[in-house]
């Protein structure tokens, strides 16, 4: 099938969830077709809002998808068409609200575009079109958005990846009930380990919690004000992570600061996005640099580096060995003398400590972690976990 034809069967698919409605404009922002029933006025605030012309930036530097917020909360995403290099078609998906979103939270999302000169009568009208905007779980868009950019590339992502060229956050998350608590204060303390730890590596464990929590669940009608809490609260628990994974107070704290006002200066969801992963991944690279140990020669930190973040394969000494241009038997030696363990023996260790995250931070399976994590089998691993741990995975998940 051609990509309309793709996208002929796309839109109707995500009908089957409620009204999400599908747009396609062309390289220069024409809109050229929607099944939306009120698609002119929608697509006119699409642009009012400034959506479209970072759509349009963005689509022409990039080739991930991008999701496009307002401060009223209203969102869309977006994926592209590309020839070559070049943008052909922009495809939109939306627009939807993560929550239930008052006339008072309209109200104050409208504030923020106090620069715009709009009738009271545009006003009135958008009120009415946003009755008919549903409400929908963030990860159920972001799967969707994902589904939209196989259809017009035939490539798979993560959800990591959507945002991803602009450093995009890790997840508006579905709203957690009330008995999964829980669930989210153990998906917590995984992302924060990880920060102690400065795991490189954290984007599985990442991706994976994502739909676990939507953030602190503070009901506001000002949506914009929600997600700066949110941002806010994390950026303290990492913040203090940090410094508990070795990162001086001074740094650590100077830094935080300055990521919560970049938060509180915010105006639309848009400055917010990129934000959380910026921060996360800003800290934990931070950890990880003054935790690197000083009597590791070049070479050898360059082999631990790479083993942390390979993980999800089988690590041979003889890769290890042309990564740093010794032979086998000189890195394997010289690799023990710095380390004091064999390669094989670092990375078994290194692999069970990103196991101990993934059976604390997410729902997958002993089986799933073991074959994630290029163990032969799951006996194989069950058995390497209990000998360094002294506990079973599902012993270490229980308690």
């Amino acid at each position: 099938m051609d990509v309309f034809q793709n996208m002929e069967l796309f839109s109707e698919m995500i009908r089957c969830g409620g009204d999400i409605y599908t747009w396609c404009y062309d390289a220069d922002g024409k809109l050229l077709q929607s099944n939306c029933p009120d698609a002119g006025f929608l697509s006119g605030a699409f642009d009012l809002f400034g959506c479209r012309q970072k759509m349009l930036d963005y689509g022409r530097q990039h080739t991930k998808p991008i999701t496009l917020g307002t401060a009223l909360g209203m969102t869309w995403a977006a994926a592209f068409e590309k020839d070559g290099d070049t943008l052909k078609r922009a495809w939109v998906i939306g627009p939807v609200f993560y929550q239930d979103v008052s006339l008072r939270g309209i109200e104050h999302g409208l504030q923020y575009y106090s620069r715009l000169e709009v009738s009271v009568a545009w006003t009135m009208q958008l009120y009415e079109a946003l009755k008919s905007v549903p409400v929908l779980q963030c990860t159920i868009l972001h799967r969707y958005t994902l589904m939209l950019h196989y259809c017009l590339c035939g490539e798979h992502l993560t959800l990591g990846d959507i945002n991803s060229d602009a450093l995009a956050k890790p997840a508006d998350a579905p709203q957690t009930p009330a008995h999964d608590r829980h669930k989210v204060w153990m998906a917590e303390q995984g992302l924060l380990q990880m920060v102690r730890t400065g795991d490189l590596n954290y984007k599985q464990a990442l991706s994976a919690s994502m739909g676990i929590s939507a953030g602190v669940p503070v009901r506001s009608d000002d949506a914009l004000r929600q997600s700066k809490t949110s941002i806010i609260v994390f950026t303290s628990l990492v913040c203090r992570a940090a410094i508990e994974g070795g990162l001086s107070p001074e740094e650590a704290y100077a830094l935080g600061d300055s990521y919560i006002q970049s938060a509180e200066n915010a105006k639309t969801m848009d400055d917010l996005e990129p934000l959380a992963l910026m921060m996360y991944e800003d800290f934990i690279r931070r950890v990880h640099k003054c935790r690197t140990n000083p009597n590791l020669s070049q070479q050898v930190q360059m082999c631990v580096d790479y083993i942390e973040m390979h993980l999800e394969e089988k690590i041979r000494a003889a890769d290890l060995a042309k990564l740093v241009g010794y032979t086998e038997y000189y890195l394997t030696h010289k690799f023990k003398e710095e380390t004091g363990l064999s390669v094989s023996d670092y990375a078994k260790f290194a692999k069970i400590e990103r196991a101990k995250v993934l059976l604390k931070s997410t729902d997958q399976t002993v089986q799933d972690i073991a074959a994630a994590l290029s163990f032969s089998t799951r006996n194989y691993f069950s058995r390497v976990f209990q000998e360094v741990t002294g506990l079973t995975p599902m012993e270490y998940r229980e308690r």
